[in-house]
């Protein structure tokens, strides 16, 4: 397969886990995994880590299940597949665990419009402390009115 078609496959792949996040976030995440869940939308936790943490465990694994359909022949564009959805994942790691929770304290004064917005949706979203009447479950495009809010 040409590199090409890997790239594009790669790109298109990124740009399907914004809705793969966002399906899995509102009927996985806050429907029959909100035990794994919940523990995110509390103020205080016990630990660093959260339960929440699972589902990264859990999409990485579908990322290496993509690589090795690729390494065993199995599926040629596996690898632009793989490396799509690590990439969704490192980025929506560095957007929501390092950007909006500050699980590392950097990036505290962001301050642009899609910056805000981002982080203003976010909020909207954990306003919401039980399984229901969740909003915003993506986490790279945010409704416009949160950049309108945002200027």
């Amino acid at each position: 397969m040409a590199l090409w078609i890997q790239i594009c496959i790669g790109i298109v792949t990124f740009m399907i886990m914004e809705s793969v996040a966002w399906l899995s976030h509102k009927y996985i995440m806050h429907g029959f995994l909100w035990s794994w869940h919940k523990d995110h939308h509390k103020k205080d936790h016990d630990s660093w880590f959260e339960r929440n943490d699972l589902f990264f465990v859990m999409y990485a694994s579908y990322s290496i299940g993509f690589f090795l359909l690729w390494r065993y022949d199995i599926l040629q564009a596996g690898l632009a597949i793989g490396i799509g959805i690590f990439c969704y994942g490192w980025t929506y790691f560095f957007v929501h665990d390092i950007f909006i929770h500050q699980r590392f304290k950097i990036f505290r004064n962001a301050n642009n419009r899609y910056a805000m917005a981002v982080r203003r949706a976010h909020k909207m979203h954990h306003k919401h402390t039980g399984k229901e009447d969740g909003e915003c479950f993506g986490m790279l495009f945010v409704p416009l009115k949160y950049f309108r809010k945002s200027k």
